[in-house]
Order: structure tokens, then C-alpha cells, then sequence
């Protein structure tokens, strides 16, 4: 029985495993906000607004950027700034803007997504990617735009690939987006295998695409907020597609400064994320029926065998896998998934919380 759930025991607050978006502002970050200068954002003078898109195109070696409240929004802004209607976009078939973000591009853009198939490492095949792209014939989508992921589920996409899939788009005249939600952990990651520093190592990977959306609120614990990089002209296509999505805001200056805080404060700290996600790994590592899949990152997956699901679950529940949600719940801990669960470590989960967290995920997963 854990601490929390012993009789008289003083509550230890949960674990929350669930998402790096889970995330709360830092006393410092709290505090850069509620000093931020604002104005309107839409008329185009918050100046914490405007700071904020040009440090992180100057970051990431691009002319401009705009701010927007999510990643979805941001992807869809870059989708629709590349493509028109009856246009299409080769992407993964795990990819967020294909699979998690509500079919927005065809729905809101009348723009086709052509799904390909993801190899182990979370790459597309270059065959893949060549074999998908249309000919200029009027029975099919006009291909228009690659959009890649960086990382996927955690995976960092080596920059070697990256620089051959982006090669290849643009040789067949496409395009090239990334999703780069997680991007500084991407290059976090990079910089601990290779060396050197996060920010370049983002920098070069931002070079090889046409735009990248980069998320705040993830990894970097801001509160809210995206931005959009990319050329002058793309980004003034965004920026109207932006106002047609609701997502100009006005003193957004606000959050802005908790996005810049986190550029200032939070990319290297990127790392102990990645320990913690790696300590968790080994913690877990051993249990029947369990398979743990690291990355690189700070995402973790647990694949549970359907028959410890079955055993763990009982009859009650008739062997459903959502009662092992609930079992984790119970002791302290709150992840997703069902038969695949997910540990997502970030700014808000210490290595203490790691270390009371193993054996709790322990006793909850053996039978």
C-alpha cells in the first residue's frame, strides 16, 4: 500500500505522468508575466508579443514568426499557408497533425492528407515518401507539401534523414513542414549525444524546412502558446489564416512572457527531463509481461502483455484495460493508455518523484 493510501498517513500529492502540457508556471515564470508590457496583438503593438516572435525566428534562422494559442492552430496555419483547397499533404500515419488534431486541414482547408506508413524508428521510407507524391495528372490531389514530425512519440528524427527526406520533397517541387512541438527536446537530446549546444542543434534542424511550429507549452512549461517560423511571405498567409481560426488575441503580451521566460530558462534543463525518463526506464525494466520502450526523450511507453492485462484488470472489470489506469490512479500515479501506457517527465517531476513513482508502478502492474 502506498503512502498515500495508507490509513493516517500524510497525502503526498499524484505523480502526473500524463503529459509534458501539464506543466505549471514557475514562481519565475509567474512573476515575468505578470510584469509583462502589453498592448493589442492584433493591431500589432503588444511589444512582448513582437519581442517574442523575433527571438524565436532569430533562434531558429528564420525571418519571421507569429504567436498562436496552440500547436494545432500553428500547424493548420502552416498547412493552409502551403496549400490550397484540392491540394495535399504527405504525412505519417502517427503524425499529430493527421491522426490527433481533428482532420483539421481537410475539414477547415478542403486539404487532402496522404498518410504513409511510419518504419520502426518513426521514419518514412524515401521510397515511401517518392511513391506518393502525384503526378501532375487531374485525377489525383496536387502533392504540395511533406510535413514531418520532430520528435515522434519521443523518437528524435536523425538530421542525416531529415536532410535526405527534405531533399527529396523539394527535388519533386514540394515543400516542407515540420511538427516540432517537441523540437528543443529534440535537440536537447542531440546536444547529450553529440555535444554542443540545444539551440543550435534546433537551428539546424529548422534550417532544412520551409516552417516549423514549436510548442511553449510543452517541454519549455509555459502556460499557453505556439509560434509559426518561417518566411516573410508564409508567415503574413498565417497570419490571416490565424484571424479566420479565432486565434488572434489581443494583450496576449502575458503569455508571451511566460514563452520567453521559458527560452531563457527551460531549454536546458531539457535534459534532466530526459535523465528522469531514462531513470524511470531502468526502474521499470524486469517485470513480466512488461515491455518498457525508452527514447531519447522524455517520453516513455509500457507495453503490458494481454494477459497481465486480463490478470490485472479481474473479472469485476471483465479483463478491461482501463481499470489499469485506475489501479496506477489508486497509488499516486496518473499516466495514459490502455495495453501501451505513456510517462511523459517534465519540469513539474522530479527525480525524487521518480524514485517514489518506480515502485509504485511496480506494485501496480504485477498481479
Amino acid at each position: 500500500m502506498s503512502a498515500a493510501a495508507q490509513p493516517g498517513a500524510a497525502a503526498l500529492p499524484p505523480i502526473d505522468f500524463r503529459s509534458d502540457t501539464v506543466t505549471r508556471p514557475t514562481p519565475g515564470m509567474r512573476a515575468a508575466m505578470l510584469a509583462a508590457e502589453v498592448g493589442d496583438d492584433v493591431f500589432g503593438d503588444d511589444p512582448t508579443v513582437n519581442a517574442l516572435q523575433q527571438r524565436i525566428a532569430s533562434m531558429l534562422g528564420k525571418e519571421a514568426a507569429l504567436f498562436l494559442p496552440s500547436g494545432t492552430q500553428s500547424n493548420l496555419a502552416a498547412l493552409m499557408s502551403h496549400c490550397q483547397r484540392g491540394d495535399e499533404y504527405l504525412v505519417g500515419q502517427m503524425a499529430h497533425t493527421y491522426r490527433w488534431e481533428g482532420g483539421g486541414a481537410a475539414v477547415l482547408g478542403s486539404i487532402q492528407p496522404q498518410p504513409i506508413a511510419h518504419q520502426a524508428d518513426g521514419t518514412l521510407a524515401l521510397a515511401d515518401i517518392e511513391a506518393n507524391i502525384k503526378p501532375d495528372d487531374a485525377h489525383f490531389a496536387r502533392s504540395r507539401l511533406l510535413a514531418l514530425e520532430n520528435t515522434l512519440g519521443g523518437q528524435v528524427m536523425p538530421l542525416p534523414y531529415l536532410k535526405d527526406a527534405t531533399a527529396l520533397a523539394r527535388s519533386r517541387g514540394l515543400a516542407c513542414h515540420l511538427d516540432g512541438a517537441r523540437l528543443f527536446n529534440a535537440a536537447a537530446a542531440t546536444a547529450e549525444a553529440q555535444g554542443g549546444d540545444p539551440r543550435a542543434h534546433a537551428q539546424d534542424i529548422a534550417a532544412l524546412f520551409d516552417s516549423v511550429s514549436v510548442c511553449f507549452s510543452k517541454g519549455l512549461g509555459a502556460p499557453v502558446g505556439s509560434a509559426l517560423v518561417g518566411s516573410a511571405e508564409l508567415i503574413q498567409r498565417a497570419h490571416r489564416v490565424r484571424k479566420m481560426a479565432g486565434g488572434a488575441m489581443r494583450q496576449a503580451g502575458i503569455l508571451a512572457a511566460g514563452a520567453l521566460y521559458a527560452l531563457d530558462h527551460h531549454i536546458d534543463r531539457l535534459a534532466h527531463d530526459h535523465a528522469n525518463a531514462r531513470r524511470l526506464a531502468e526502474g521499470l525494466a524486469g517485470l513480466p509481461g512488461v515491455n518498457v520502450a525508452a527514447t531519447p526523450t522524455n517520453i516513455l511507453f509500457v507495453d503490458l502483455a494481454t494477459d497481465l492485462v486480463r490478470t490485472l484488470s479481474g473479472p469485476k472489470w471483465g479483463g478491461q484495460a482501463n481499470r489499469l489506469i485506475e489501479r496506477l490512479r489508486e497509488r499516486g500515479i496518473w499516466c495514459t493508455g490502455l495495453y501501451r501506457l505513456r510517462f511523459v517527465t517534465h519540469l513539474d517531476v522530479s527525480r525524487e518523484d521518480i524514485e517514489r513513482a518506480i515502485p509504485e508502478i511496480r506494485a501496480a502492474l504485477t498481479p
